[in-house]
């Protein structure tokens, strides 16, 4: 795994100043780790640009595949149309958000408006999965009622989007591995892009073979690929909503890596989440024992977590707060990993 932003280990750039203990003896010792924020963004942000390109693009074939299905009689353009809506709607919803995520945090918003990006996720999968369910009844009501299609137009339509959506799944390539947000766009995209590929083939058999339910086959294989793909952008939207551990982050692992730093007698209320993609967050309380404290060694216990969890584990901040073993855990009213 790569370094954590919030964990500085001997080769790292100097950390933030260390923050001292909340007084003396037996008291708690508190403190943050964090990578500098300042020039930064969310993981979406960086792609704002290829976001607005591939936008443009998908509104121009959307327009396209409008006046496409309406000439040629094609249902699979439209529901190809379809899906090109929602691609949009998600595009445009991403970059809303990542605009928003780029507001500075404030006392009421702690975090900003970074979880924006997630919501915006969230409306983006629902909106797949409506239309690709419409799509889907669509193309078996049509299948069981074909109709005429001009094959020759709707093969021009559909090789227009397979251009356009290539271009698109390229420039967003790189950004769907760091942000969910881009990631819901990528494969709204990709989804695009196979819709064009069933709508070519679909097109080539009308002409050469005057099959015409080859269209509505097109139209229902459009359907059950968008749909797998809202189930699963909802799924992993889900687990950021819920505060589930972020993917890649093994709280065993974690546990056993603090537990074995000289001076530490075990942790509780370990906890790791989300608060939007590129931005996971680790918090947990440290047991040490009373004289360790008393000698004013919570700085150098903090410093040995930092070194503990650098190169180990991919979290972006921590929390770390040292009590001795005395602390009666059963005031602590939250419940802990």
């Amino acid at each position: 795994m790569s370094t954590p932003h919030g964990a500085h280990g001997a080769d790292d750039p100097a950390p933030h100043p260390e923050r001292r203990p909340h007084g003396h003896g037996r008291s708690h010792g508190h403190t943050h780790t964090h990578a500098p924020t300042q020039g930064q963004g969310t993981a979406a942000q960086a792609h704002r640009g290829r976001l607005a390109t591939v936008l443009v693009l998908t509104v121009t074939v959307l327009v396209a595949e409008v006046v496409g299905a309406v000439l040629s009689g094609s249902f699979a353009l439209l529901a190809d149309a379809g899906h090109m809506l929602t691609d949009a709607l998600g595009v445009g919803l991403a970059l809303a958000a990542t605009a928003l995520a780029a507001r500075p945090a404030t006392a009421s918003r702690t975090f900003g408006w970074q979880r924006a990006e997630i919501l915006a996720a969230l409306v983006n999968g629902v909106v797949v999965g409506v239309v690709g369910l419409g799509v889907l009844v669509g193309g078996v009501r049509r299948l069981l009622e074909p109709v005429a299609v001009d094959g020759g137009l709707m093969l021009a339509v559909a090789l227009v989007g397979l251009v356009a959506n290539g271009i698109g799944l390229a420039l967003l390539q790189r950004g769907q591995a760091e942000s969910l947000n881009v990631r819901g766009a990528y494969l709204e995209v990709l989804g695009d892009l196979l819709g064009s590929v069933a709508v070519v083939v679909a097109a080539v058999v009308v002409l050469t073979t005057g099959y015409l339910r080859a269209d509505a086959i097109a139209s229902v294989l459009i359907g059950l690929m968008v749909l797998p793909r809202a189930v699963q952008l909802l799924r992993e939207v889900g687990v950021v909503l819920l505060e589930g551990t972020p993917r890649g982050v093994d709280l065993d692992a974690v546990r056993t890596h603090i537990c074995g730093v000289p001076g530490v007698l075990g942790v509780h209320d370990l906890h790791a989440w989300t608060i939007t993609s590129g931005v996971p967050v680790l918090s947990a309380h440290v047991e040490v024992p009373d004289d360790v404290l008393e000698r004013g060694e919570a700085g150098r216990v903090l410093g040995d977590l930092r070194r503990c969890l650098a190169g180990h584990f991919d979290v972006d901040h921590c929390t770390f707060q040292l009590e001795p073993p005395s602390v009666d855990e059963d005031q602590e009213a939250h419940g802990h990993a």
